[in-house]
């Protein structure tokens, strides 16, 4: 670390503790003038970016989660918080990869496993859109193995 007074490169730190989150506060003393200066570090993330069907990446939004929940939930029972919880266990998930990238796709993915433990209409809505049938042949084939859950209960 370069002293801000004389440009000696050499300091020591005299004090750290935390300062925000995800944040240091350092005092520190030039080992060539002997003044104190504090410095503040913190963590550097890379934003997560999301690849789109088209290719493009855009920064990753949760608010877009949310938008396609409430759409799929509407005049459904399924409460804020329910929304609020399949919403933070996918951007929990999306964060823990270890890639900065993710396709839009996999997220779809993520919020679909969830949403059809909670509700399932809203599955089936939320799947009509984000899996893009086709045909009703299509949509048929991804009812079928939840059908076939309903009739073994």
């Amino acid at each position: 670390m370069q002293c801000p007074f004389c440009r000696f490169d050499e300091t020591k730190v005299v004090d750290s503790r935390a300062s925000q989150p995800h944040a240091i506060r350092r005092r520190r003393e030039c080992l060539g003038c002997r003044r104190r200066f504090t410095t503040y570090e913190k963590i550097e993330e890379s934003p997560l970016r999301v690849i789109k069907k088209d290719g493009s990446r855009v920064p990753f939004d949760r608010e877009r989660i949310r938008v396609g929940l409430e759409k799929a939930c509407y005049k459904r029972p399924v409460s804020d918080e329910q929304i609020e919880g399949i919403i933070n266990s996918v951007e929990q998930e999306v964060y823990q990869g270890l890639d900065r990238e993710i396709p839009s796709r996999d997220i779809g993915e993520l919020v679909f496993g969830r949403l059809r433990d909670v509700d399932q209409v809203a599955f089936v809505r939320f799947a009509s859109v984000y899996r893009e049938f086709k045909d009703v042949n299509d949509f048929v084939e991804e009812l079928e193995p939840m059908l076939r859950d309903v009739d073994r209960d």
